[in-house]
């Protein structure tokens, strides 16, 4: 009879005691699946955590939390040699879940669990993004300008109370602070400097709570996604955004504001230092490049997932 194979299932301190979380580990061993559970406490413990994982001859992590924790994964994953990584899986357990949500995962434990312990991984990319010496990756979105500055400064406590309807609530209230920054920007066939107030630069589609922000994105396709929202627009184009997102949705209202494009790479700089986020989680300097990097993790998906594209196979066996 063959063993089970092993799974080490790493979840978000704050997310561990749910019940419905423990019955559906309950269920799922008593499957027959070979799942240790680990819970982070502190920084650090993703990645120790993942380390254990490769020791104990996983073959696959599930990150149990919000985008957040699995920006953490990807990150600890990618640290590791190519031929030690094991799959990722996720359970989506945060407070929006936007790269769960776009990816179709199921938003059930027992139901995520069950497609992270039995789907076939597919390689996705991943955007790596770089500055001075420092190396971080993104599998979702990298933002900057106003919407960064909502997420960073959303309350927690708002966040556990409202979900995803906090960055919304946070948003409103920083309306007539929001200022544009001086940057400049270069991608393949593309050069723009000026004032931005919202950049999106997309393996994922959407962020901040279920913003649409890079509509086209896909995670296989080689490439990445960027939307960039010049200076904030006058009062006439400001009621011509609001009345595309009342009749048509939020997307035709973005379109009708943004430059948007697409390519294998981006370089963005400013003349003082500045945030992005990337997934969730900050990141500051005064310049980044930002690279799209095909075919480098494994991702236990749905098959039919809305982020794949049909035109590109990278299922490989479980």
């Amino acid at each position: 009879m063959t063993a089970a194979r092993q799974t080490l299932l790493i979840l978000n301190g704050k997310a561990a005691q749910r019940e419905e979380l423990r019955q559906a580990v309950q269920a799922l061993r008593e499957s027959g699946a070979a799942l240790a559970v680990r819970v982070t406490w502190e920084a650090g413990d993703m990645a120790r955590f993942v380390a254990e994982a490769v020791a104990l001859g996983a073959d696959r992590v599930i990150a149990g939390g919000g985008d957040g924790s699995i920006n953490e994964a990807v990150n600890a994953l990618m640290a590791l040699p190519e031929t030690q990584r094991p799959a990722l899986g996720i359970l989506p357990l945060g407070t929006a879940n936007d790269f769960a949500v776009a990816a179709e995962i199921p938003p059930t434990p027992l139901e995520a669990l069950q497609l992270a312990q039995a789907a076939a991984p597919t390689w996705v990319d991943l955007l790596r993004v770089c500055a001075a010496d420092e190396v971080r990756w993104s599998i979702n979105l990298v933002t900057g300008g106003f919407g960064t500055q909502v997420t960073l400064e959303t309350d927690p406590e708002l966040k556990k109370h409202l979900g995803g309807m906090a960055y919304f609530l946070t948003g409103l209230a920083k309306l007539g602070q929001a200022s544009a920054m001086q940057a400049q920007l270069r991608a393949e066939n593309f050069d723009w400097q000026g004032e931005f107030v919202a950049l999106a630069v997309g393996n994922g589609r959407q962020a901040g709570g279920g913003r649409v922000l890079c509509p086209e994105a896909s995670l296989n396709d080689g490439l990445l996604d960027f939307t960039l929202v010049p200076e904030l627009p006058d009062g006439g184009q400001m009621l011509s955004m609001l009345g595309a997102a009342l009749s048509e949705g939020r997307e035709a209202a973005l379109a009708q504001a943004a430059i948007q494009g697409r390519g294998q790479w981006m370089e963005v700089s400013a003349n003082q230092p500045f945030a992005l986020n990337l997934d969730g989680e900050p990141f500051t300097a005064a310049a980044f490049r930002i690279d799209c990097m095909p075919a480098a993790l494994r991702l236990c998906l749905p098959p039919a997932s809305a982020l794949l594209s049909a035109t590109v196979s990278g299922t490989v066996a479980p």
